[in-house]
């Protein structure tokens, strides 16, 4: 990539880049922010460096990565702090003549910014990222599949979202998005922050959860005693919306075709305006989304690539996290004992999660 586009080496420093380049380690300290607390060198020729200031570099070489795979560049802190360019002076004299960095962060207005084009890189999962993944995605599926165990009705949205980033705490899992709605709040908002609402009939627990750099994207719903009939039926669409988005979704389809697919199916199942209230979700890996299917959208789907798809209707909702493969969609996120809803297209069957009675 950096030579099709002549240049000489490219400078990383978000948090999902490095943990990529690495193999699922990380440089992040405030684990708020995209930046992290060192950077990667990537040159042309394939060689690589680290560069740190000398409050970073001992914890880096020693519990993240080799200097046998990234050379040490070591400077001061108080040289890093005095001027702002002072990282791409410092990256620059390890590039050949004459050439030119670039970045992944807009981090200097006269530095290229090459994102987009690294996030194409990052796209197709190797065979150890997949593994990694498959293990994150049994875990996180297993922790929200029995969080309901622990949790009550009159327990508050805050509560029950402290009880769930714990019980992924014990897989090592940092939940980087932790949704919490109960009861109306789920009918009102699609992003339901947890607050001091407590839980009487509904709750919906959603989250991104990342472990070595890779995140998975995932929801559940509980009822306390039976599932209201409505309830179920906007459930059942949303199942059947999901599963269609999922079959179609292969290597060389567009995320236009994709949205396409999706808004489709929501008219099929008589609930066509209610794609307007919220995005389907689309790629994601070491970002929550890399991308997100809309009608003009032009990325296209690669093989070996992770997406989670999550349509809505008003008051329920579906949501996990699959990989693309050659034989069709690997889902990643599966609940075990969790009750799911089957919806069979062309001869294959599509779990969707339904929703717990307690």
């Amino acid at each position: 990539m950096l030579e099709a586009e002549n240049l000489g080496g490219v400078l990383l420093n978000s948090q999902h880049n490095f943990a990529w380049v690495t193999g699922g380690k990380s440089n992040g300290i405030n684990t708020s922010a995209e930046n992290g607390a060192c950077f990667l060198f990537v040159r042309r020729d394939g060689k690589k460096f680290v560069l740190a200031n000398n409050i970073e570099m001992p914890r880096i070489l020693t519990e993240e990565i080799s200097a046998e795979d990234f050379e040490p560049v070591e400077f001061a802190w108080q040289d890093e702090k005095s001027a702002g360019n002072f990282i791409f002076e410092k990256a620059k004299t390890l590039l050949f003549e004459n050439q030119e960095i670039s970045t992944d962060l807009a981090l200097n207005p006269n530095i290229r910014s090459i994102e987009n084009l690294i996030a194409r890189c990052r796209f197709e999962l190797t065979e150890q990222e997949i593994e990694r993944y498959r293990k994150l995605g049994k875990d996180a599926g297993a922790v929200l599949g029995t969080i309901f165990d622990k949790i009550a009705p009159g327990e508050t949205e805050t509560e029950i979202a402290g009880k769930t980033r714990a019980a992924l705490g014990e897989y090592n899992i940092q939940p980087i998005v932790t949704l919490v709605g109960a009861d109306e709040r789920i009918e009102n908002f699609r992003h339901p922050v947890p607050t001091a609402n407590r839980w009487q009939k509904t709750i919906l627990i959603a989250i991104c959860a990342k472990r070595e750099g890779l995140i998975v994207n995932l929801s559940r719903i509980a009822c306390a005693g039976e599932i209201p009939a409505e309830l179920k039926r906007k459930t059942d669409a949303v199942a059947s919306i999901f599963a269609q988005i999922t079959a179609a979704t292969k290597n060389g389809k567009s995320g236009a075709n994709l949205y396409q697919t999706a808004a489709d199916a929501y008219a099929e199942q008589g609930f066509a305006d209610e794609i307007e209230r919220h995005h389907q979700g689309g790629a994601t890996g070491y970002k929550t989304r890399d991308w997100v299917a809309h009608p003009k959208s032009s990325d296209i789907v690669c093989t070996n690539q992770a997406f989670a798809w999550n349509p809505t209707i008003t008051g329920t909702k579906a949501e996990e996290t699959f990989i693309v493969t050659k034989n069709g969609a690997e889902i990643l996120t599966v609940s075990p004992d969790f009750p799911a809803i089957p919806v069979t297209i062309a001869g294959i069957e599509y779990f969707s999660p339904g929703i717990l009675s307690l």
